[in-house]
C-alpha cells in the first residue's frame, strides 16, 4: 500500500470480527499486530466495540507521529490507563509535568556521565558472569531472571548510587507492578483495584513495599543532595513541591517508573539475545572471537564499546527483532491525516516496532537473524524510521546509550568464556507486556566455552 492511497480512511476487520479482535487484543497481541500487518499492509482500522485502533506501519508513519508533530499526540491505549498502576512516572505523564520530568532526569544520562559508570557496569557484568560459571554442569539457570537481577544492580549503582540487593525482591515488585499495568491495559482500566483478584493483590502488596524502598532509599541518603544520580535530582524537585504529600507521590511514582523501565528493557533485551545466539552456533563463535581480540583476559572499558562492532550488531539485530518497546500508542489531540488517511481526534493510533521492524519492503527476509544488516562497513538504504527499538522524536528514550553499553559487555563477557544452550524441548514464547520479555522465563544450560 502507498502512503498516498486515495482512500481516506484505512481498511481493516470488518465489524463482525470484533469478539475475536477482542480474544486477540487480551490473549495474542503481537498476533493482533501481525495480522493486521499481514492482511492490510501499512495502515489498517480496527474497530472493537466501540473502541477504534488505527495501526500505522511505515517509516514514514512513526516519522510524522514521534517526531514531526509529536505535541499533537499524547499516550494511547495502554498507558493511559497503566497511569493507575504508575503513577504519574516519565513513562506516562505529558504536557509541562513531563517536560520537567525529563529536564530532571537528563543530565543523569548525558554520555560523559555514562562513560564514567562503564567499570561499575563492567563489575556488575562480571558478577553475572559469576553468577553463571558457578553452574556449569548443573540443572538449568532462569537467564531472564539472572538477567533481571543484573539490571536493577547495575541502575541501582549508576542511576542511584544506592544497593538494591538488601531491599527485599525488588524484582518481583516491579513485575507485580508491571503485570498490573498491563491488566489496566486490556481491561481500559474497568476494574476497579479494591476487587481482591490475586493480581492485584498481589500488585498493592508490591506498591506498599516500593513505596518502602523509596522510603529506604531516601532515609539513607541522610539529607546528602549534592550528588549527580538520578536519586539526588529526583529529591531536591520533589522537595520544591508546595504539598509535601504531592512531592512524596511524584517521588515514588518517578523512581518506581525510572526503575521498571530502566532494567526491564534491557533484561529482556539480554534475554532475546542470548536466545537467538544459541540457535546460531556461528554467532556465538565471532562473538567469542572478538571478545577474546579486544578484551583479552580483562574486563571492558568505555573505549572498547566501538571496538566491539559485531557485539553491538547482534544486539541490534536481536532488538530488531524482539524490541524491548514494541508497541508505542498515541492519541491525536486534533484530527490529523496520516500516510494520507484521516485520523480523527481521540482515537488510539498505534505504532508497532515488532511489526516495523519486519516490514518486508525495508528487511529482506525479516524473520531470519541477520546481524550483518547493522554493519556499519555496509550500511543499508532503508529509512531512519525503519528501526525504533527505543521509540523516537521527544521521548525518544533517555537510557538508551546506558542500556547498550550494559548489554554489550554483558553479551562479549559471557560468549568470552561460556556458552548457554536452552534446555531442550523449551518453546520459548514472547509476552508482550511493557517491554517484550520472553513468558515464563528463559531456562538456559551453563558451559565452559
Amino acid at each position: 500500500m502507498t502512503l498516498t492511497a486515495s482512500r481516506r480512511r484505512p481498511p481493516g476487520p470488518p465489524f463482525w470480527a470484533a469478539p475475536k479482535l477482542l480474544w486477540k487484543l487480551g490473549r495474542d497481541r503481537l498476533g493482533l499486530m501481525s495480522s493486521a500487518a499481514d492482511a492490510f499492509g501499512d495502515a489498517a482500522r480496527i474497530a472493537i466495540g466501540p473502541k477504534v485502533l488505527f495501526f500505522f506501519n511505515h517509516p514514514n508513519h512513526a516519522k510524522h507521529v514521534l517526531a514531526d508533530n509529536p505535541d499533537n499526540y499524547h499516550k494511547g491505549v495502554g498507558l493511559a490507563q497503566a497511569k493507575r498502576a504508575l503513577g504519574d512516572g516519565l513513562l506516562t505523564s505529558e504536557g509541562d509535568l513531563w517536560r520537567k520530568q525529563r529536564r530532571v532526569i537528563q543530565p543523569v544520562f548525558q554520555p560523559k556521565r555514562i562513560a564514567r559508570q562503564a567499570d561499575v557496569v563492567a563489575e556488575e557484568a562480571g558478577r553475572f558472569v559469576d553468577l553463571l560459571r558457578s553452574q556449569v554442569g548443573r540443572g538449568p539457570v532462569d537467564i531472564a531472571g539472572a538477567a533481571t537481577g543484573l539490571t536493577l544492580g547495575v541502575l541501582g549503582r549508576t542511576l542511584l548510587d544506592a544497593d538494591l540487593g538488601g531491599l527485599g525482591d525488588v524484582g518481583g515488585s516491579f513485575e507485580a507492578m508491571q503485570d498490573q499495568a498491563m491488566f489496566e491495559m486490556v481491561t481500559m482500566s474497568a476494574v476497579p483495584m479494591w476487587v481482591p483478584l490475586p493480581h492485584q493483590v498481589r500488585f498493592r502488596r508490591a506498591r506498599r513495599h516500593l513505596q518502602t524502598v523509596v522510603n529506604e532509599l531516601v532515609d539513607a541518603r541522610g539529607g546528602r543532595l549534592d550528588g549527580d544520580d538520578a536519586l539526588s535530582r529526583l529529591i531536591q524537585s520533589t522537595n520544591a513541591e508546595p504539598d509535601a504529600a504531592v512531592g512524596q507521590r511524584r517521588l515514588r511514582d518517578e523512581l518506581i517508573t525510572l526503575c521498571l523501565a530502566g532494567h526491564e528493557t534491557t533484561a529482556s533485551t539480554l534475554s532475546w539475545t542470548f536466545h537467538l545466539i544459541d540457535e546460531n552456533p556461528a554467532v556465538w563463535e565471532r562473538l567469542r572471537a572478538e571478545a577474546l581480540s579486544v578484551l583479552g583476559e580483562r574486563q571492558p572499558t568505555f573505549d572498547d564499546l566501538h571496538r566491539l562492532r559485531y557485539t553491538s550488531t547482534v544486539i541490534e539485530e536481536a532488538m530488531r527483532l524482539y524490541p524491548p518497546v514494541w508497541m508505542l500508542s498515541r492519541i491525536p489531540q486534533k484530527a490529523d491525516t496520516i500516510g494520507g488517511y484521516d485520523v480523527p481526534a481521540g482515537v488510539d493510533v498505534l505504532i508497532c516496532p515488532y511489526t516495523l521492524h519486519r516490514n518486508p519492503e525495508f528487511w529482506p527476509e525479516p524473520e531470519r537473524f541477520r546481524p550483518e544488516r547493522f554493519d556499519k562497513d555496509s550500511p543499508a538504504s532503508r529509512p531512519r524510521y525503519a528501526y525504533i527499538p527505543f521509540g523516537a522524536g521527544p521521548r525518544f528514550c533517555v537510557g538508551n546509550n546506558l542500556g547498550m553499553m550494559e548489554a554489550a559487555f554483558v553479551v562479549a563477557m559471557v560468549a568470552r568464556e561460556l556458552r548457554l544452550a536452552k534446555v531442550p524441548g523449551y518453546r520459548v514464547v514472547p509476552e508482550p507486556m511493557l517491554s517484550l520479555r520472553v513468558r515464563g522465563g528463559l531456562p538456559m544450560t551453563v558451559h565452559e566455552a
